[in-house]
């Protein structure tokens, strides 16, 4: 997809979605990701390129894809004056077939805003009814495009339970998101987007070991900069298999991590490095990302 002046939106983009799993979109803004998915959902005509969704073309079939597709945008606004209850018996007479708006209220748990005016709502609240608004249809396939961000903790919660309902139910979800714990929790499999290509593409666990480490030891150096050769030189240290620098020190892969800590300890304390701060966590898709293109998800 190429947009006026010549700025490739997607370059070369080529993958596929398994009935029944939940795909994850993931990458920093601006990757692409929103793109993709709305020429996937019929909004925007590709520059380039064939889509093909649940064995039909948009060029053919628009009107059979539109009543199997839900879909929630990354903003939705609706009237501020109609009510929870009435947006859903809506968008439900759009559809020739689908769900009672009353279930769906329930499987969004906004059941106790039934009457209440959009505009009342919170954020979170919103959300949810925008993704109820995508379900009342009953569809085949659900796209969700950044479903929780900017949403508090509880909110996005209640949207991962509602994600995880669809799925079980042998349903397909395409979903867009930069938080690398949404993938983590709700993806099958996942495709890391930079610049509009595909840069990666596997399950999470399994991109994750490609990093060569499961847990990662952040490190901060006293004594000033750190110079190549150190960088190097903690690279060979048993159990670590990469290091890289973060803002405030350096990141080792590790694996395992039992091996490698003690022996990064023993390194540092030969080489007469004073140790400022040290932290483990387990690794992450951003790490992932990172290792692929020299910068975070949020650069």
């Amino acid at each position: 997809m190429r947009y006026p002046g010549g700025v490739a939106a997607i370059d070369g983009l080529d993958l596929d979605v398994h009935a029944g799993e939940c795909f994850g979109l993931l990458g920093p803004n601006g990757a692409g990701k929103t793109t993709t998915v709305e020429i996937l959902e019929g909004l925007l005509e590709p520059t380039a390129g064939d889509v093909e969704i649940l064995g039909m073309r948009w060029s053919t079939d628009e009107r059979r894809l539109r009543e199997r597709l839900g879909v929630s945008l990354q903003e939705t606004h609706l009237p501020e004056r109609l009510t929870v209850i009435e947006a859903l018996i809506l968008f439900r007479s759009f559809f020739t077939k689908g769900r009672e708006p009353e279930d769906v209220l329930r499987a969004v748990s906004l059941e106790e805003k039934r009457a209440s005016y959009y505009e009342k709502l919170s954020g979170g609240q919103k959300q949810r009814l925008a993704v109820a608004c995508a379900l009342v249809g009953d569809p085949d396939l659900l796209f969700l495009d950044e479903p929780t961000t900017g949403l508090d903790p509880q909110s996005r919660l209640q949207l991962w339970d509602v994600v995880t309902e669809f799925k079980r139910a042998g349903r397909t979800v395409v979903l867009t998101t930069h938080y690398m714990e949404e993938a983590e929790r709700l993806c099958d499999r996942v495709g890391i987007i930079d610049r509009g290509k595909l840069i990666a593409l596997g399950s999470p666990r399994e991109l994750i070991a490609a990093l060569g480490g499961r847990e990662v030891i952040e490190v901060t150096l006293g004594g000033g900069a750190i110079g190549e050769d150190r960088v190097g030189a903690l690279s060979g240290i048993r159990g670590v298999s990469a290091v890289r620098r973060v803002a405030e020190g350096l990141a080792l892969t590790a694996d395992p991590l039992h091996v490698a800590l003690p022996a990064l300890l023993d390194h540092l304390r030969g080489a007469g490095l004073q140790l400022e701060r040290l932290a483990t966590r387990h690794a992450t898709l951003e790490d992932v990302f990172v290792a692929l293109t020299g910068r975070g998800l949020r650069d």
